[in-house]
């Protein structure tokens, strides 16, 4: 990425003025700033977007095995994980589309109510099915708003800021991943699970006042774009798929070859043509950024999903200590967001990415020791900082390599591609890994300590994880392009 304050978006798109080389700072108070006077209320907004969705990430990770078993329904633990990054595989695309035919004001917006709107669905579901269709709601929203914020970034941030800028998306994570899951485990063993769910939807008023004056002034589209009916319908088949895949892996039995059959059907060509070309043979350049992310983040949330209900099942912990046990990793993720946002970061991004990975591998590979009796819990927050650091490093970056590789009036469908990627990933690797865990025997599982799983589906699943983020550090040598 260079020094120069042009935007990702080329000369097509009127963006914000570029400030006088006097202010050219990275952050700081002066016009020219992250929070200088020409951006600090967009920033604050961002911040406060992505802190809500932060909180409610790790407040559904500390309830979550308390939840699913006053709805009797632990076998389905994983789907009510994946049924989130499903639904928003359909929204990211259709956001894309959206923000790139009329800005990205209304996907955002849309996508914050569907998301309170989700909440509210799964906090007062009274069966587990009802619960996952309420995660589902989340999903779409989450997904339409992350692409906005990525759009809102390409257009209105100059290029040398926009580091900057994907580390405060990872600065906006430290206070929810600090007070997240003793606020969500507190509430949870005094209030009930329901409050943690419910409670949420009156926190989002805030950051809509904040963001609507600063979204008003963005730019226009660079395009007039078309309609992108056939990539929204691509998006579709794939969630489509993908959920007829997860339905089939969580009732192993042999009338569940058709619904995989099925699902593999729609899936793999639709995401052959949702992608840019070459993603699967790990073509350079923006290929391989977008199927790094996704195997990324399919990695790290597969390993994720499991920990708190390992602590609460296998250790005995509460659910307010073993959400407790992630909050380091948020802390080390902001802590390498920032170190890759630093201008002496930039000559070696694809190295540090591949770094990264290499991090969460170990890190995943680490975590599965806790059940050897005599191994200190907190060997798993050990493990999840140094795992925090590696997403850190490849989360933010990959981000600023794709707005970088974007040509002009194409950052909407390149940011769809990278976040369809992430919940690819997720759905697909969580999904992988909910059914290990059900296959070796996790399915008997209670939230009480004292009825355990068997200890290899754990292992089973953060097995999996460590197997996939080592594959991602091999990809990090071809996210740079030839020349």
């Amino acid at each position: 990425m260079t020094a120069s304050d042009s935007p990702a978006v080329g000369a097509d798109v009127p963006a914000i003025s570029p400030p006088d080389a006097d202010h050219d700072k990275d952050t700081g108070s002066g016009d020219g700033g992250v929070l200088g006077r020409r951006y600090r209320a967009l920033t604050l907004g961002i911040v406060s977007v992505v802190s809500l969705i932060a909180f409610e990430a790790s407040a559904v990770n500390t309830a979550m095995p308390v939840a699913a078993e006053a709805l009797d329904g632990i076998e389905l633990y994983a789907f009510a994980f994946s049924a989130f990054f499903t639904a928003s595989l359909f929204a990211m695309t259709l956001s894309g589309e959206w923000c790139d035919r009329t800005g990205p004001l209304l996907p955002l917006f849309t996508g914050i109510a569907a998301f309170g709107t989700g909440l509210v669905i799964a906090g007062s579901a009274g069966r587990m099915w009802m619960f996952v269709a309420g995660r589902g709601v989340q999903g779409i929203g989450a997904g339409l708003v992350i692409v906005a914020l990525y759009v809102v970034v390409g257009r209105a941030y100059p290029e040398r800021l926009r580091p900057a800028v994907m580390a405060s998306f990872s600065a906006a994570w430290v206070v929810p991943v600090i007070v997240g899951p003793l606020v969500a485990g507190t509430v949870t063993e005094q209030l009930g699970w329901r409050w943690v769910f419910l409670a949420i939807p009156v926190l989002i008023l805030l950051p809509l006042a904040v963001m609507l004056p600063a979204l008003r002034a963005l730019p226009a589209a660079a395009r007039e774009a078309a309609p992108g009916r056939s990539r929204v319908g691509l998006a579709l088949a794939v969630a489509v798929g993908a959920g007829l895949l997860q339905y089939a892996g969580q009732d192993l039995k042999a009338w569940s070859l058709l619904p995989a059959a099925a699902g593999l059907a729609l899936l793999v060509p639709c995401v052959l043509r949702l992608l840019p070309p070459g993603t699967f043979r790990a073509a350079r350049g923006l290929p391989s950024v977008v199927l790094l992310r996704g195997i990324a983040q399919g990695s790290f949330l597969a390993a994720e999903t499991f920990v708190p209900l390992m602590l609460v099942t296998e250790r005995g912990l509460s659910a307010t200590m073993a959400g407790l046990s992630l909050t380091g990793g948020g802390l080390s993720w902001a802590l390498a967001s920032f170190t890759q946002s630093r201008g002496r970061a930039e000559p070696h991004r694809e190295r540090l990415m591949s770094l990264g990975m290499a991090l969460l591998a170990l890190a995943v590979a680490l975590l599965p020791t806790v059940l050897i009796e005599g191994v200190p819990v907190w060997m798993v927050a050990v493990s999840w900082v140094i795992g925090g650091y590696g997403m850190g490093l490849t989360i933010s970056g990959g981000a600023v390599l794709l707005l970088k590789l974007s040509r002009p009036g194409e950052e909407g469908a390149n940011s769809a591609s990278l976040q369809v990627s992430d919940a690819l990933g997720s759905v697909a690797l969580v999904g992988v890994a909910g059914v290990l865990f059900v296959s070796f025997g996790g399915g008997s599982v209670t939230a009480h300590a004292g009825a355990a799983a068997p200890g290899g589906a754990f292992v089973a699943v953060f097995l999996l994880g460590a197997v996939c983020a080592c594959v991602g550090a091999g990809v990090g040598a071809r996210l740079k392009p030839r020349g």
